[in-house]
């Protein structure tokens, strides 16, 4: 975290800063801002052609290039030194659709990983310092585990989603369990880390949802405040702003660079900023 009172989550880092921090993290639950940098790019068969004229430097990026999302980002206060939650002591995993927390910060989630990765979603994280939670079903996660393991290295955090993207509420507590398990077994074994955190698939659950994911090592299980799709903010709360504390979740589709866009407004408008989930669930 930058020591200065204010930031602009686009933060400029040099290719040393990027060579040095490949794929590296500070620690289970503080991951650092890395990006993967080839070895070598390949060489042009001809030269390239000398631009007849400097750029401007007051010209516009193109729209909806990542600079121009970059561009967009607005500048957040800086974020508070987290204060984990108190946890249950049941037997059974926290439920929370918003984290229990007056410090003013807001939370960004994505969920499932099989349907679309937009390849841009990971420069655009890196450059604009974005803190993101990913609740991955475990066969995208086999399927796609360098596109989530890039984003892991510039920020991202791999949470459990289930296996197979059913609804739990009302099964077997040892279906559940087998769905919970089997998958943190699975993103534990492409990550190397378990995950800690656990979101139901369409956020149904009941009491065995939360006391099965305690037993697969789960300490919260989250749903959410409000959904972003396709560039649209849509609050499931009366107060129409995002709150201290709120679950903002999105997917894996091909808009995400406009959700987690529209994400970053709201959060800003609400005078919060954007944290990490799990730095405040320890």
């Amino acid at each position: 975290m930058s020591a200065t009172p204010t930031r602009r989550i686009p933060a400029a880092v040099t290719l040393l800063a990027l060579l040095a921090l490949t794929a590296c993290t500070v620690g289970p639950n503080y991951p650092a801002h890395a990006r993967q940098v080839a070895a070598a790019e390949p060489t042009p068969s001809v030269p390239a052609a000398a631009p007849s004229a400097s750029p401007s430097p007051t010209a516009k990026p193109p729209f909806k290039s990542l600079a121009w999302y970059v561009s967009q980002v607005p500048t957040f206060p800086e974020a508070p030194l987290p204060q984990p939650v108190p946890l249950p002591t049941t037997g059974s995993a926290a439920f929370w659709h918003r984290l229990p927390t007056d410090q003013k910060v807001a939370f960004i989630t994505i969920d499932d990983g099989g349907l679309a990765r937009p390849p841009e979603v990971i420069d655009f994280i890196w450059e604009a310092r974005i803190p993101v939670t990913m609740f991955l079903n475990s066969p995208a996660a086999a399927e796609h585990t360098d596109y989530f393991r890039q984003i892991e290295a510039v920020g991202g955090v791999v949470e459990n989603h289930t296996i197979h993207h059913n609804s739990l509420a009302g099964r077997s507590y040892d279906y559940q369990k087998q769905e919970i398990c089997g998958a943190a077994d699975r993103l534990e074994e492409l990550f190397g880390k378990r995950p800690t955190l656990f979101r139901p698939p369409f956020g149904e659950h009941d009491s065995s949802t939360l006391k099965a994911a305690h037993d697969c090592g789960a300490k919260a299980v989250f749903h959410w405040t409000e959904t972003v799709h396709e560039g649209k903010v849509r609050y499931q709360t009366p107060e129409k702003v995002v709150q201290p504390g709120d679950v903002l979740l999105m997917h894996f589709r091909p808009a995400l660079m406009d959700d987690l866009l529209a994400a970053l407004k709201a959060i800003h408008r609400a005078g919060l900023t954007p944290a990490l989930l799990e730095q405040y669930v320890r």
